[in-house]
């Protein structure tokens, strides 16, 4: 008696080993260290997430996993989202992943960027909303109204930061995530120097976008943002090379030549054409950028012109006289390199 006893218990064990190994060892079937199981908004349910674990591949046993959810009511809790499976991760902590909607937040990595449509990109190839829906959106009046913004200014709220979203975040979602960031920034002593300039922070963003395109150089970005604040002053036209090229949607241009200023004459971008700032931003400017407009230097300079020497660095000016021998200068230097 005591042998079947000891038999049957022994065969309890053995039983009881082999669930365990089951339920709570590896059960991926891949080789990566991890993959991503995709839940669709409107997919969040049991045959669409069993057929999507089937066809990747994700799981040695799928159907032991559905018997797993189901015990765990996995299938009545499922949420759309991104989930991280890790290689070697048991059934039963998939299944408590999804019970509680443990999702992986995705990375959005904002550098510079010049238009709406580019940050739709970005976004439609990041999340589960695709780009034609974000740039809707960014194109909304009514729905930026709430933020202070129009179809003009929108991008004045998007600055080169990361950002961590959940990957099904709609395009609201997203875009007031970015604006934290704007707001965040925007303190009262940088709204105050705004102010003394005579400039909205719109203005500011946009002008600073101007600077960001022309230079690298951020030892020189507060004495280019003079310039432009003394042409301002002087009701002068702002002259800037970068918003003819954002108005013709090239920033490949090496050398700006009067036919392209005067094929964009009608764009409110064309600086050349028109005084005052443009509507909106050509591109997404540094924090430091926008700080060198708000701290811009004092001088009287009026021109500037690269230097011949392509080391990324400006030549400054206060009259025309001067500006055009830098300006020969360095159309010389381009010559000589057969830019044209």
């Amino acid at each position: 008696m005591k042998k079947v006893i000891g038999y049957s218990f022994l065969l309890l064990c053995l039983v009881a080993l082999f669930f365990a190994w089951k339920f709570l060892g590896s059960a991926t079937a891949f080789n990566e260290s991890k993959k991503y199981l995709y839940i669709y908004t409107g997919n969040a349910n049991q045959k669409a997430v069993m057929q999507s674990l089937k066809d990747s591949g994700f799981l040695k046993n799928p159907g032991l996993f559905e018997m797993v959810a189901a015990r765990l009511d996995v299938w009545k809790r499922l949420r759309p989202g991104k989930y991280e499976i890790e290689k070697g991760s048991s059934l039963l902590t998939l299944a408590r992943k999804l019970r509680n909607g443990s999702q992986t937040p995705v990375n959005l990595v904002i550098t510079k960027l010049r238009t709406r449509k580019d940050l739709a990109a970005l976004i439609g190839r990041k999340f589960e909303t695709d780009s034609a829906t974000m740039f809707a959106y960014l194109i909304n009046n009514d729905s930026l109204q709430k933020f202070g913004l129009d179809t003009n200014t929108v991008m004045t709220s998007v600055f080169p930061n990361s950002y961590s979203l959940l990957w099904n975040s709609g395009p609201q979602r997203i875009f007031r995530k970015l604006h934290e960031q704007r707001t965040k920034f925007w303190t009262a002593e940088r709204k105050q120097k705004a102010a003394a300039l005579g400039l909205t922070p719109e203005q500011v963003h946009t002008m600073a976008s101007i600077v960001e395109e022309e230079t690298l150089r951020n030892d020189e970005k507060p004495t280019i943002a003079s310039v432009y604040l003394n042409r301002l002053k002087k009701n002068m036209n702002l002259g800037a090379d970068p918003t003819v090229k954002f108005a013709i949607g090239d920033f490949t241009i090496k050398r700006l030549l009067f036919g392209h200023i005067n094929s964009t004459a009608s764009s409110p971008y064309n600086t050349y054409r028109n005084k005052g700032l443009p509507p909106g931003p050509i591109c997404t400017p540094s924090e430091t950028t926008i700080d060198a407009v708000l701290n811009a230097a004092s001088t009287d300079y009026l021109f500037f012109c690269a230097k011949p020497n392509g080391n990324g660095y400006h030549a400054f000016a206060s009259n025309e006289t001067d500006h055009f021998k830098n300006a020969k200068a360095y159309q010389q230097w381009l010559d000589s390199l057969n830019i044209r």
